[in-house]
């Protein structure tokens, strides 16, 4: 029975992950195809960043709250399918818009349904794997960004030609808009709700509801939670801003390139490079913290620091192919602080409060990093184009940018700090909030 147990947990996790990934794989689509929605609707840099960053990210952000209120106090996979085929729905709405505003529209309409998706996922997920494990479980959940990444590069690939004449962007969006619908239905289907609380001792017969203005004064109140968050936000405000325009840059980089072939090894680099750092990066941080709970902070650090100089070098180069290796190298230290900062979410906030936890913490993330990201690095391209050609101003705009970094590694290092007085507390929390 223990094994069928870890088995469909397992296979929970799984399906999770590439609910996870459709998630991503509507975000990068965007990006990649940024060069051919921006020709075809006529919009300029400023408002392709914005159509990316802020337009998404507002109301993402702002609906995750509210969601993640219900999913703390109802069915979360219900809450999940829905959110999916609304995300889905609006995803294939995308291919169908005609002008800015109405592309607008449908990507305010993708941010509502993906704003359901992580909280009840993440709190799934925490109810089925132990404090021990749970690093690694959201590191392989997280896992969903780079893979989902990778799969739009893939399906972009396979939907158009070696050409960038003649682009149907429209057409794949529809298709993966039908797609992620039916894999709702797959979801609600297959999974079970998991009882709340399960994995944090071995007797529960009730968790007690805590106020829930009273929960939310109690997270907004722990040093760690909230230097994780800026940490991951900031780092993240580059890497948005880096993945809306690096198939633009890379065209304006060579535009004798052939298309389809970058495209596929893109999603090769995204799905070797970003998975591996993911996956290590959380494993790492799950024998590290046994321990020192303070690698939680320490990992990340290190990952950042080494961030700064690569994604600067790797706008810097002459050629595609040394860009490639760049971008490579810097996936690997990016991916290495998602496991981590989730488990931090998780771990540090009341049981009941485990998906607005994730909710709160995707609303800095995201308002900053995919808000602000993609927005300020399309504005700044338009501020220096100015005085230089595309090329040299997506280069500066991005060098710029990525100076965000530099807070990211000083909120880490914060992290590392204040973590074990937090991560002691939070178990002690928790304990009261149980009825023997």
């Amino acid at each position: 029975m223990a094994n069928k147990n870890k088995n469909y947990r397992f296979f929970t996790l799984i399906l999770l992950t590439i609910v996870y990934g459709f998630n991503f794989i509507d975000r990068q689509i965007v990006g990649i195809l940024a060069p051919f929605i921006q020709k075809d609707l006529d919009l300029t840099n400023t408002e392709l960043g914005l159509l990316i960053g802020f337009a998404f990210a507002v109301f993402y952000t702002t609906f995750a709250i509210p969601l993640a209120w219900l999913a703390d106090r109802y069915n979360r996979v219900n809450i999940l399918s829905i959110a999916l085929a609304t995300w889905s729905g609006f995803t294939a709405l995308t291919g169908l818009a005609n002008n800015f505003f109405q592309i607008v529209i449908a990507r305010m309409g993708v941010g509502i349904g993906e704003a359901g998706g992580s909280p009840p996922s993440h709190s799934i997920i925490s109810d089925m794997y132990s404090k021990e494990e749970r690093a690694g479980a959201l590191g392989f959940y997280s896992m969903g960004i780079p893979i989902g990444i990778m799969v739009a590069y893939f399906a972009t690939a396979a939907l158009l030609g070696s050409s960038t004449d003649d682009v149907d962007w429209r057409k794949i969006f529809i298709f993966l808009g039908l797609t992620g619908i039916a894999l709702a239905v797959l979801l609600r289907l297959l999974i079970r709700e998991p009882k709340r609380g399960a994995m944090e001792f071995d007797e529960i017969v009730e968790i007690e509801q805590p106020p829930f203005l009273d929960s939310l004064r109690v997270l907004l109140k722990i040093p760690a939670w909230w230097a994780m968050c800026f940490g991951i936000a900031f780092g993240s405000f580059a890497s948005y801003a880096s993945a809306a325009f690096h198939t633009k840059f890379l065209i304006a980089l060579d535009p004798t390139f052939n298309f389809q072939k970058l495209v596929i090894i893109l999603g090769i680099i995204n799905g070797v490079a970003y998975v591996g750092g993911t996956y290590f990066g959380a494993k790492l941080t799950d024998k590290w913290a046994q321990k020192d709970i303070r690698a939680y902070g320490w990992l990340p650090a290190i990952a950042i620091l080494l961030c700064l100089p690569i994604s600067i070098g790797s706008y810097w180069v002459s050629s595609v192919e040394m860009n490639l290796i760049w971008s490579a190298l810097f996936l690997v230290f990016a991916g290495v602080i998602l496991g981590p900062s989730f488990a931090i979410a998780q771990t540090l906030a009341p049981i009941k409060m485990r998906a607005m936890s994730t909710a709160l913490f995707f609303f800095i993330l995201n308002m900053i990093g995919l808000g602000g990201g993609p927005t300020f690095a399309g504005w700044l391209m338009d501020v220096f184009k100015e005085n230089f050609n595309e090329l040299d101003a997506m280069r500066y705009a991005m060098t710029v940018t990525f100076c965000i970094y530099i807070p990211s590694l000083v909120s880490f290092f914060l992290v590392s700090k204040v973590l074990p007085k937090d991560w002691e507390n939070a178990e002690k929390l928790n304990l009261k909030s149980i009825k023997h």
